[in-house]
């Protein structure tokens, strides 16, 4: 769903998002507003990424760590339109949860686009660039929001992705082992290839 501007002083982006979710997207809304009340423009909130320098996981996190593997298409990107990212799962119908790495494999034959830690790190220090939306619960649940296009190997050998959550009001970020299960709550950031 793409965030949209409006004109209605007394409608928050959210709020608006929800209505025009609700009525089947654009076009229902559309037709059911005569065009009176809401301008749809969908916004674009394009992200500048510097590749000079590379997302050095010793730097970032601790040392022993490095880099495992990583999604060259994500990689060859400068820039990032963050409203045409897209939260993916991988999840079947009746999975609850997955394994990390299924997951991963899943996101690999999707041929998706998955985002990378030098993406995550340009949006964890310029943390006003993350969209609104990006705070939003799944299910109740607090969301965690993968980057997996950069697979970290730990010290002790396991495989993480970094990750980034709205939690206590203020954003958080940290690791997700990829051994361990991952559900509604844990999408990943991709943008279609």
């Amino acid at each position: 769903m793409e965030d949209y501007m409006f004109a209605s002083k007394n409608l928050t982006a959210g709020e608006l998002n929800a209505i025009v979710k609700k009525l089947g997207g654009e076009e229902g809304a559309r037709k059911l507003l005569r065009d009176e009340l809401v301008i749809f423009k969908p916004i674009s909130q394009i992200i500048q990424i510097d590749r000079s320098k590379p997302f050095d996981p010793v730097n970032f996190i601790v040392a022993g760590w490095s880099i495992e593997e990583q999604d060259e298409k994500s990689l060859a990107l400068t820039k990032v339109d963050l409203a045409k990212v897209v939260f993916e799962t991988t999840l079947e119908k009746n999975e609850k949860n997955i394994k990390g790495e299924e997951r991963l494999e899943r996101l690999k034959e999707k041929n998706v686009v998955r985002l990378d830690a030098k993406i995550f790190q340009m949006l964890w220090e310029n943390q006003h660039l993350i969209p609104e939306n990006w705070k939003e619960k799944t299910n109740g649940n607090t969301t965690y929001i993968f980057f997996d296009g950069t697979v970290l190997r730990s010290s002790d050998g396991r495989r993480y992705v970094l990750y980034l959550c709205w939690d206590g009001g203020e954003w958080d970020g940290d690791y997700g082992w990829l051994g361990g299960g991952f559900g509604a709550s844990d999408p990943s950031v991709v943008l279609a290839s």
